[in-house]
């Protein structure tokens, strides 16, 4: 009698591990096809805004490139992604690349349309509300709220070698091109100091609305923000082409580990 009890138990405890374990599985599923479809999503809506969206100013034609890049790059890291971590990280992409179809569309003086998501990369990062105009080694950079001729490159906001760069309309694109190590980084230092040093007494980017907690934040995380996606090393080294050969992505908006800039229906959202 007491075997047959025995037998009973176990058999009870082996169906509840089997079923345990096939619940965990479906529920590994479940999360895996629900990322996959929120990144499709953003991914197709980007898509779809593209194709509808034209112009010549030279703003406009700047921001549709740069939301093209984020297309490009965003169909590639779906293709290869296999995590709910990948899937999510394709996801920024094509967020940030619909951040760039709203500056396009501010550019082009027609209504940008619905807020987004939030970009984890822009996270404490803030935006410019005034103009700023400094001078580093002998070259004028310009930065403001709004496009214009002197100002054509959107940034929607991100981190740079641990500084936060808030959401603004630039003269240059400076993080493009400080890239690697040497003159070009120091001569972004320079420039991201000069545009957002707290020494100004009104530096216009809210830097009290937020900008200090991001600083903060980028300071405490020595300009990784890898914690903001579980910490996982290969949260662009796995990605292989997804983040490499793409401009400004590969090592601006995106670069130096900072995560700080990866930013779909049709003609209205």
């Amino acid at each position: 009698m007491e075997v047959a009890l025995w037998v009973v138990l176990i058999l009870m405890l082996g169906g509840a591990l089997v079923f345990w374990r096939w619940g965990s599985r479906s529920r590994r599923a479940t999360e895996l096809a629900d990322a996959r479809a929120e990144a499709q999503r953003w991914y197709e809506r980007l898509g779809g805004q593209l194709m509808n969206l034209h112009g010549d100013a030279p703003a406009v034609r700047q921001a549709l490139a740069d939301a093209g890049e984020r297309y490009n790059a965003a169909g590639s890291q779906l293709e290869q992604a296999g995590t709910t971590h990948q899937f999510a990280l394709a996801r920024e992409t094509a967020l940030e690349g619909l951040a760039y179809i709203r500056a396009a569309r501010t550019a082009m003086g027609i209504d940008p349309g619905p807020e987004l998501p939030p970009l984890a990369a822009a996270r404490g990062a803030g935006m410019l509300t005034k103009e700023r105009e400094v001078n580093v080694q002998g070259q004028t950079y310009r930065a403001g709220p709004q496009p214009g001729n002197g100002t054509p490159y959107y940034y929607p906001g991100g981190n740079w070698q641990g500084r936060p760069v808030p959401a603004g309309w630039y003269s240059t694109p400076w993080w493009k091109t400080a890239l690697g190590t040497g003159a070009g980084v120091l001569g972004g230092i320079l420039i991201a100091d000069a545009l957002f040093s707290p020494a100004f007494a009104d530096p216009g980017y809210g830097y009290e609305a937020g900008y200090q907690e991001g600083f903060n934040d980028g300071q405490d995380q020595g300009g990784d923000q890898g914690q903001d996606f579980g910490d996982q090393g290969q949260d662009f080294g796995d990605q292989g082409q997804d983040f490499s050969g793409q401009g400004d992505y590969a090592a601006g908006d995106f670069g130096g580990g900072d995560f700080g800039g990866g930013d779909f229906g049709g003609g209205d959202w």
